[in-house]
């Protein structure tokens, strides 16, 4: 392909991650760009060009050497759930926004230590950025079939370098406080994260399947190549400890590589979405691994005798069978790769460039103007310079040293250096002894090893300069070979230097902490990072100050990068949560942590602490007066907890008890209708036989057919009064637990029949249609058929008795299950109100809503059909038909 029109593609591409970028910041809420998916997939920034091509270089020249870089991850992905969850909540709680923000701040807010972290990080990273540049000049050379450019205006990588540094400025200062979210960022990293995957996954299917005949075909074909056995092993008990080193390394690295801090800490939304990471980034893992091995073998195989680079494999195997569309896409893979990692590294070491090292140590007493947006301007713009200047600085490098060297060595390099962080990081959330001068002179001496063992010897390389310090020693020394220090010669010099600085580095880290106490501002901070879950929601309580302060000094330091409005905000939302006076004119040890923190976004931590300090004025607190206070804090903590807890559960119990009684009330409102009614029901048999008896006593003269009318009143009336009192006597006698139910099996249709039967007059007079819906008309089950014949009728007639006066259906259900025998009993009438499904169950009840008309019955009947329903282990429920009527449904068993 044309060198133009590759660059056209690239233009496009770049194009589309701008507007995507654009389009996340503007919908910031969205689900599309908030979401647990995409928090794990911007964490595969991990894998850059070094994993896209450098893996398959690795493991086209020595085999399964390419593994150990995703085991480390994979092996430490699910102490994530405490580990990074943990950090997260310290990071948030103090907003921090790097790395070395938050290794300064555990130790005593220490502005040198941040700068010391800051180098260390841009040290170890501007490596690793012109090492993505580097893979992006050379695998546009191999699409395009064109040579390297000495001149750099000549030079593609040139302007693409320029152009990720326009992008990375603009979207990556967006926000002047660094804690802030960056979702055009992250969202765009996601992207590409997908997309690098897809062509990825996409070149492993070509060879695999396409160009070779399967995995097998591949092995075939491989195993015949010369040192093919002795690549594909991994040895023995040496390479086995370098398998371990390399292991260890890339589990540091997962968690302190800025741009790794950066994604999986200052960018994280909710700690939620951790749990998500935890499985779904090492299956990402695991997938980009898939077809390294196919791919490297298989370039092995094609282009065996010939001398090409093993990293550019993936472009060359469909070149060479002019594919050039997947030639392409492969390209636009590594590219996303590389630019995903360019932006986010470049990001985070601004950052770091500007609140550890710039601002605290030269530009700080430059924001003194008190207008918000000239401080905020500057802010911007010294970040803005940084990113820049990174980037570009990292195609200088690239330009001179990288251009010797593979992928893969230069990203090790970098990993190792970055690793003399780990002792210190790692410490901070771990030890609580673990001090600032234990810190510095651990990172200190494990860079000077890191340079000693591997560093130096890489600069000697890159000058061909024939010296004996590799290969003898200083002054001859042979203990002291940088690539077999002390003698160890079964170590490769990654695992070696790695040994060596991290060896040295915890030793004095933990030796100077043990040896010399650190002040008390230290195990201040010790205290809220190690025991963080206790602090979380009151941290402002456990941070220790002694001196003289005012309230209005304060806000006109936050005035000045904040604005007043904001200022205004905060300080209200510190009395509310605090229960502070708005007239409270001295600032407490809260307020100056509250500060501080706000602050530590725009400036960083160190410099919001200089300003801070600036204008109050503090006292010393001598060690044994910060533990006796961070006692009491605790204690005031678990009190404060305690309270809330029981503040709650007393907020749950009056919540209940208002509920309680309201039913109260609601139940004697029905007790005092039931009562109205049984007196109503009770009233009308017994007057109607008096009134019968009274005539026939009196009158001796009634004729005899009225005789025999009058004692046939008294007789259906003392029928109506024995039913009433049955229906009181049996619930009377299920609420004790003195009623017994027995059980036999029947056939449930057969019941259905007779009852039906019974009611056959009643459902005749007021025409109504009857329907039994059943597969099949016997259905045996377990249940006392006098107590559930009780049941259909009590049902059936509220159905009769509610259906319309015209074209009334009642529609009765049968269903079978293994278990238990369901019936259902349907109407058309007008169903029942949708907020007395549950209570029409209730005794004493009768429904409010019937056409206004108090409706004819006890309120007894359903409570009844309940208890005898609940007596059979069965269930009772109500529901509204669309468009039609209520239906009343119960279970029983079908297995005694």
């Amino acid at each position: 392909m044309s060198s133009i029109g590759l660059l056209v593609i690239l233009s496009i591409y770049l194009a589309l991650l701008f507007v995507i970028a654009h389009w996340a910041e503007k919908r910031g809420n969205s689900k599309w760009t908030n979401n647990p998916y995409i928090y794990t997939l911007s964490l595969a920034v991990y894998c850059s060009a070094w994993t896209y091509y450098g893996s398959i270089g690795v493991a086209a020249n020595s085999g399964l050497n390419y593994l150990p870089i995703y085991i480390g991850p994979i092996i430490i992905i699910p102490a994530w759930i405490i580990i990074l969850r943990k950090i997260i909540r310290i990071s948030k709680v103090n907003k921090i926004s790097s790395i070395a923000d938050f290794i300064s701040l555990r130790y005593g807010n220490s502005r040198f230590l941040g700068a010391l972290v800051t180098l260390i990080c841009i040290f170890g990273i501007l490596p690793y950025i012109s090492l993505q540049l580097k893979a992006i000049s050379e695998t546009f050379h191999v699409v395009t079939k064109t040579s390297p450019h000495s001149n750099v205006f000549n030079d593609t990588t040139t302007y693409v370098a320029i152009a990720l540094a326009l992008f990375a400025s603009y979207y990556g200062t967006r926000y002047v406080d660094a804690s802030e979210k960056r979702k055009g960022i992250v969202t765009a990293v996601a992207m590409e994260s997908i997309l690098k995957l897809f062509f990825f996954i996409l070149l492993g299917i070509y060879v695999t399947f396409f160009v070779f005949d399967g995995f097998d075909d591949i092995y075939a074909q491989a195993s015949m190549l010369e040192n093919f056995k002795e690549k594909n092993t991994i040895g023995g008990i040496p390479q086995a400890i370098n398998w371990f080193f390399l292991c260890v390394l890339s589990l540091f690295a997962i968690f302190l590589l800025p741009r790794q801090f950066q994604m999986a800490v200052v960018e994280n939304n909710r700690e939620s979405h951790v749990k998500t990471a935890v499985w779904l980034f090492p299956l990402y893992l695991l997938l980009f691994n898939i077809f390294v091995y196919p791919v490297a073998w298989g370039g092995n195989i094609i282009f065996d005798g010939q001398a090409v680079n093993p990293d550019t494999y993936s472009l060359l195997i469909p070149q060479f069978f002019n594919n050039q569309i997947v030639t392409v896409m492969v390209f636009l893979g590594g590219f996303s790769a590389a630019i995903s990692m360019i932006v986010v590294s470049s990001i985070g070491l601004s950052t770091m460039l500007s609140n550890n090292v710039l601002i605290p140590y030269g530009f700080l007493g430059r924001l003194q103007s008190d207008v918000q947006e000239t401080n905020t301007k500057k802010i911007v713009n010294i970040r803005k310079v940084g990113i820049f200047s990174l980037i570009i600085l990292s195609y200088f490098i690239y330009r001179v040293f990288v251009l010797e060297y593979n992928l893969f060595s230069i990203g090790m390099v970098s990993f190792v250096i970055i690793a003399q962080l780990a002792p210190s990081f790692f410490g901070a959330i771990l030890w609580r002894r673990g001090s600032r001068d234990g810190a510095v002179v651990g990172i200190i001496i494990g860079f000077l090893i890191c340079t000693y063992t591997l560093l130096i010897p890489y600069a000697i390389g890159i000058t061909n300069f024939d010296s004996n310090f590799i290969a003898n020693g200083p002054f001859g020394i042979a203990l002291l070979m940088p690539f077999q220090l002390f003698g160890i010669d079964y170590l490769d010099p990654v695992p070696q230097a790695l040994f060596w600085s991290i060896l040295f580095n915890s030793l004095a880290y933990l030796a100077v902490s043990v040896s010399f106490k650190g002040n008390y501002r230290e195990r201040n901070y010790a205290e809220m990072f190690v025991d963080i879950d206790k602090y979380i929601t009151m941290h402002e309580n456990a941070f220790i100050w002694k001196g003289t302060a005012y309230t209005s000094d304060i806000q006109k330091v936050l005035n000045r990068f904040l604005g007043e409005e904001r200022t205004k905000r905060a300080l209200n939302l510190f009395r509310l949560k605090y229960n502070v006076e708005k007239t409270e004119e001295l600032a407490d040890a809260r307020l100056i942590k509250f500060a501080e923190n706000l602050l530590t976004g725009h400036i960083g931590t160190a410099s919001a602490k200089i300003l801070i300090a600036s204008v109050v004025k503090e006292e010393k607190v001598s060690l044994p007066e910060v533990l006796k206070i961070l006692e009491e804090s605790k204690e005031n903590i678990i009190i404060n907890k305690k309270l809330t807890e029981t503040s709650n559960e007393l907020k749950a119990i009056t919540a209940q008890l208002k509920k309680a009684n309201e039913d109260l009330i609601s139940k004697d409102k029905q007790k005092d209708e039931f009562l109205d009614t049984i007196s109503h029901e009770l009233r009308t048999p017994i007057t109607a036989i008096r009134a019968a008896t009274e005539i026939l006593h009196d009158d001796d003269d009634v004729p005899h057919e009225m005789k025999k009318q009058f004692l046939q009143n008294i007789i259906t009336e003392s029928d109506r009064l024995n039913r009433l009192i049955s229906k009181i006597l049996d619930l009377e006698k299920f609420d004790s637990g003195k009623q017994k139910i027995y059980v036999e099996q029947n056939n449930i249709y057969h019941t259905i029949s007779e009852t039906l039967r019974q009611l056959n007059q009643l459902i005749e007079n007021k025409n109504i249609k009857v329907e039994i819906v059943s597969e099949k008309n016997s259905i045996k089950a377990y249940y006392d058929e006098d107590r559930i014949t009780q049941v259909l009728n009590n049902l059936l007639s509220n159905a009769i008795k509610f259906c319309p006066e015209q074209d009334g259906i009642i529609t009765i259900f049968i269903k079978e299950t293994d278990q238990i025998i369901e019936v259902g009993v349907e109407d058309n009438g007008k169903g029942i109100d949708i907020n007395d499904f549950e209570t029409i169950f209730d005794k004493f009840y009768q429904s409010s809503n019937q056409n206004i008309r108090k409706p004819v019955g006890s309120g007894l009947g359903l409570a009844i059909c309940k208890k005898i329903i609940e007596h059979h282990k069965g269930k009772i429920w109500a529901m509204n038909i669309p468009k039609s009527g209520a239906k009343i449904i119960f279970t029983i068993p079908k297995i005694q």
